[in-house]
């Protein structure tokens, strides 16, 4: 019985494991079939599925934002134009660059002068050793390099090349190396232009036809910027850097962790520099997919981009344009009436703005160019050219005696000609018997503001005796008047929204103590056209003193071609500070300043007199000179501030017109800023009709 037991066991074993080696085969079976799938029928795309493991996500500029007058008239521009750009992938070597090159040249025409002269002897050597790899590094064999690095290796096999070698590329070649040249300045997934001016229609669909052959190329359209009224605000404006420039290297640290690239163009000077955060718009990003070699294998656009917001001004382009042709045409007319005793007259500048808001409504400077002879727009100059002022400043220094109680409304001095110790002569132009502080403004007494600034010292002798030792601190004394002139910002920063604002030349304490009474009457530190303007609008605005500002807003963007977006940002008031003196001691300044433009005897009577808009203001001159073969030449430095209406003013002005002729300026700053009023009301006017018969 247990025997047929074990014989019926031993026959299951086999069935058994029969059965298992059968499961066993149909398993394997199964896996080599799935292998054969995985291998054969879907292995290039799982391929491509292990080696997509790259996501990199690079920036492309967008235009920038444009920029329009207050009246929504287009001061600068973008013009579109055809480009070509290249955009390499990661790891891109030499010889593939060289390639697209040589393919390239076969669309576009690479010859241009500018681009040829440009290709340097090392550029001719990585061509040549890229033709003939294997040649020069034979010749690499025969030099010691164990101890070199990589860049010094590269070097000296570029020197294995001879000259000879790289002396007779032909036109095409030299097009090849020039294209190559754009292409190496590629960052990995940046787009870099290889060309985008006079890129033509042909070119463009040609190389739009063959982008297949041409990897990493594209036909696109890029942006330049123009100027509708030419060099109008040129230098108030600015500039931005081109492609090739791209980030100015002392700001690239910045720039970069901002999001910049490298190759990117930013504002490098005037508003377009002061204002890039507006500008720049918002970069389109895309998302390429890479293989991990490198190779792009897919692109998505992950951020839309956007073209900068647009800056809205204060200055009124119509007023802009007519002021730069009032400081031309004077200017000339000065230089033809006295063409001799005006050789150095060379510069006339003149700043309007509002007094109350600090709205810069026109900014112009005309520089005469004697080696050319012709004259350039230059409205820098007003922000950054800095003269001696004269009288016209004498407003501040009456208001400084005000507050220090050393004068008070209506205190009289005798104006004669007052002797120094060591012989020094200080006088007006002419002697002036007793005058008062009203009288000392509106016929511009020297004497009155020399026997202020005695007292601001300590100084209280009146009549000061003759060839008097002056008993006052230089130090202490010239410190009391720069602070009392800084309230006005003469001598301090403005507050401009401009880079790089010049706050003109601060004096240190003078040996000569008469230096001190020169001060006093604007002949010791110098200060820029625009500095006036603030100081005159002080005393206009009440002692409030605004900062002066470019910018009325910034909108967005938007398709149309013909209106502003929406508000994104507008500009506000800012006052900067209060002066020290009362209403009523303000008031007198500004009566002052009124009799000398309305009143006979005053000294910008000739040019304001009859004025139905108002007018008030100060005239100025300050003596200086310059040296011609071992000869002191003497000349006059001509000034003028003002503003209107006087009991309302909305606008304010300041002219220069350094380095006249003595007795030869031909009265030139009246004429220029008389003029400008004149200008200013004229297309006011002209305004409120167009606004009055719109509304009608």
């Amino acid at each position: 019985m247990v025997d047929k037991k074990k014989k019926k066991k031993r026959a299951q074993l086999p069935v058994r494991m029969n059965i298992l080696f059968f499961v066993i085969f149909l398993l394997f079976s199964a896996l080599i079939l799935q292998l054969g799938v995985v291998q054969i029928l879907k292995g290039e795309s799982y391929q491509e599925e292990i080696e997509r493991t790259n996501l990199d996500t690079t920036s492309v500029p967008v235009p920038r934002g444009k920029i329009y007058d207050r009246n929504g008239n287009i001061i600068v521009d973008n013009e579109a134009t055809y480009s070509i750009t290249y955009t390499p992938p990661k790891d891109v070597q030499a010889k593939d660059r060289l390639k697209v090159a040589e393919t390239l040249v076969k669309f576009i025409d690479m010859s241009d002068k500018k681009k040829i002269d440009r290709i340097t002897d090392r550029d001719k050597r990585e061509y040549y050793l890229l033709l003939h790899q294997e040649e020069i590094e034979k010749r690499l064999e025969k030099l010691d390099t164990e101890e070199m690095d990589a860049s010094e290796e590269y070097a000296a096999t570029l020197e294995l090349i001879t000259d000879e070698e790289i002396a007779d590329f032909s036109d095409e070649e030299l097009e090849i190396i020039a294209t190559k040249k754009e292409l190496d300045k590629a960052y990995a997934l940046t787009p870099q232009i290889v060309k985008n001016e006079g890129v033509s229609a042909e070119e463009y669909a040609t190389v739009a036809e063959h982008l297949d052959e041409l990897p990493g190329i594209n036909a696109t359209t890029d942006w330049n910027r123009v100027y509708p009224h030419g060099d109008t605000l040129s230098s108030i404006l600015g500039s931005i850097s081109s492609q090739e420039q791209g980030i100015p290297a002392e700001d690239l640290s910045a720039y970069l962790t901002k999001g910049y690239s490298r190759n990117d163009r930013v504002g490098r000077s005037g508003l377009e520099e002061q204002y890039e955060d507006f500008l720049r718009g918002r970069k389109e990003q895309i998302q390429y997919t890479t293989r991990q070699n490198g190779t792009i294998i897919g692109s998505e656009i992950i951020v839309e981009g956007e073209r900068g917001k647009d800056l809205v001004l204060t200055t009124d382009l119509e007023f802009q344009e007519e002021v730069d042709k009032i400081v031309l045409e004077e200017l000339k007319a000065a230089k033809a009436s006295n063409p001799y005793d005006n050789r150095y007259l060379t510069n006339a500048y003149a700043v309007v703005m509002n007094p109350k808001t600090g709205e810069l409504l026109a900014i112009s400077g005309v520089n005469y160019d004697k080696e050319k002879n012709e004259y350039n727009n230059s409205s820098l100059m007003a922000l950054s050219n800095a003269t001696e002022p004269g009288s016209s400043i004498k407003g501040a220094t009456i208001l400084a005696g005000y507050d220090a109680e050393v004068i008070s409304p209506g205190t009289t001095f005798y104006d004669a000609p007052i002797t120094l110790g060591g012989g020094q002569l200080k006088k007006s132009v002419s002697p002036m018997g007793y005058v008062d502080d009203l009288d000392a403004l509106k016929r511009s007494s020297n004497v009155y503001m020399f026997y202020v600034a005695l007292r601001l010292g300590g100084d209280y002798r009146h009549p000061l005796p003759k060839n008097a030792n002056l008993n006052i601190d230089k130090a202490k004394t010239l410190q009391t008047l720069q602070n009392y002139f800084n309230q006005f910002g003469l001598g301090a920063s403005t507050g401009i929204d401009f880079p790089n604002e010049s706050t003109g030349y601060r004096g240190e304490t003078p040996d000569n103590p008469g230096n001190i009474l020169d001060f006093a009457i604007g002949q010791y530190d110098t200060y820029t056209t625009l500095q006036l303007a603030q100081y005159v609008s002080t005393i206009a605005n009440d002692g409030y003193r605004v900062q002066p500002h470019f910018l009325k807003e910034a909108r967005d963007p938007i398709a149309s071609l013909d209106e502003l977006g929406p508000l994104y940002y507008s500009k506000n008031t800012t006052v900067m500070n209060r002066i020290n003196m009362t209403n009523d001691q303000i008031s007198r300044v500004q009566e002052g300043f009124r009799r000398v433009f309305q009143e006979s005897g005053g000294t910008g009577n000739s040019y304001f007199k009859n004025k139905s808009y108002n007018p008030a203001g100060k005239t100025g001159t300050a003596q200086t000179s310059v040296f011609e073969n071992g000869q002191k030449i003497d000349l006059n430095n001509l000034t003028m501030v003002g503003y209107a209406p006087f009991d309302d003013p909305e606008v304010a002005f300041a002219v220069v017109v350094p380095s006249v002729g003595i007795s030869k300026g031909n009265g030139v700053n009246g004429k220029i800023a008389s003029r400008i009023l004149d200008a200013y009301f004229d297309i006011k006017e002209d305004h409120d009709e167009e606004a009055a018969e719109s509304d009608d």
